[in-house]
C-alpha cells in the first residue's frame, strides 16, 4: 500500500516504514505527527483519487531527526558597481519515518513500548547487608599488598580549569557580531592573535560548520582587521 501525500506544498510518495527527507517541520524527535493531506492511496489495483484530498486519510510518521543540507554557496555580483555579496546557506529537513497509512475511520496500531526490566528480588539486599557486617578475614603479613602511590593531579586540574585571562572584543571587527563572536568563542578564538594564526584547515572547518560564514570572509576580511587592531 502507498499514498500521495503532501507536505508543505510538496508532494512525497510513501509506503509504510519508509523514511523521507521533509521541509523543516515543528516537532521534538521521538514525537508523532499525522499528515492529513493525502491526494492518492494506492493498493494493489485499488487506487483511490481526491478531490483535492481524501476526506478522513491521513499518514501517520515519527519525527527522527533535524537535520541540515549541504551548503549553498550564494554569490551576488553587481557590474561596475562595487557590489559583491558572498554568502552560504543550509537548507533544514525533518527525517520521517512512515509509521502506517490510514483509510477514513481507520485507527493507528498502537506502538510497542519497551518491556520492563523486572524488579530485583527483595531478599538480595538484606544478604548483602549481612555480607558488609561480617567480620573481613586478615591476610599473612607477606601475602598483604602495599598501596600504589597516587599521583597528584591538583596541578593539571588547576591548569585545565583555569579560565581564560586574555579575551579580545572580536565584535569590533566589521562583520562579526554577537552571534559570530558566541560562535567563534565556542571553537576556541577569544583573541585577534588566534584569528591570525588561523590554519587552512582551521578556516575550512569553520566555513563548513558556522552558518554563512566563508573562508573568502575570515581571509579577505576578518583577518587583516585583527592584524589593524593588533598594530593598535
Amino acid at each position: 500500500m502507498y499514498a500521495i501525500v503532501e507536505i508543505a506544498g510538496k508532494q512525497f510518495k510513501v509506503t509504510k516504514d519508509q523514511h523521507i527527507y521533509a521541509p523543516l517541520m515543528a516537532g521534538e524527535e521521538g514525537s508523532s505527527v499525522e499528515l492529513d493531506n493525502v491526494l492518492l492511496m494506492g493498493d494493489g489495483d485499488s487506487i483511490d483519487v481526491g478531490t483535492s484530498a481524501i476526506s478522513g486519510a491521513r499518514v501517520a510518521a515519527t519525527v527522527v531527526e533535524h537535520v541540515k543540507d549541504d551548503k549553498v554557496i550564494v554569490f551576488k555580483k553587481k557590474r561596475r558597481k562595487g557590489y559583491r555579496k558572498k554568502q552560504g546557506h543550509r537548507q533544514q529537513y525533518t527525517k520521517l519515518l512512515i509509521d502506517d497509512i490510514l483509510a477514513s475511520g481507520q485507527k493507528a496500531s498502537p506502538k510497542k513500548k519497551a518491556e520492563a526490566k523486572p524488579a530485583p528480588a527483595q531478599d538480595e539486599a538484606p544478604a548483602k547487608e549481612n555480607a558488609a557486617t561480617e567480620p573481613a578475614h586478615e591476610l599473612p603479613a607477606s601475602d598483604k599488598l602495599t598501596p600504589a602511590p597516587v599521583a597528584d593531579t591538583s596541578q593539571e586540574e588547576a591548569a585545565t580549569t583555569e579560565p581564560i585571562s586574555e579575551q579580545d572584543d572580536l565584535t569590533k571587527i566589521n562583520g562579526i557580531g554577537p552571534v559570530y563572536a558566541k560562535e567563534l568563542n565556542s571553537h576556541g578564538i577569544h583573541t585577534y592573535q588566534q584569528l591570525v594564526d588561523l590554519s587552512s584547515d582551521q578556516i575550512e572547518k569553520l566555513d563548513v560548520e558556522i552558518d554563512g560564514v566563508t573562508r573568502e570572509m575570515i581571509e579577505d576580511d576578518w583577518i587583516p582587521q585583527a592584524k589593524e587592531l593588533m598594530n593598535k
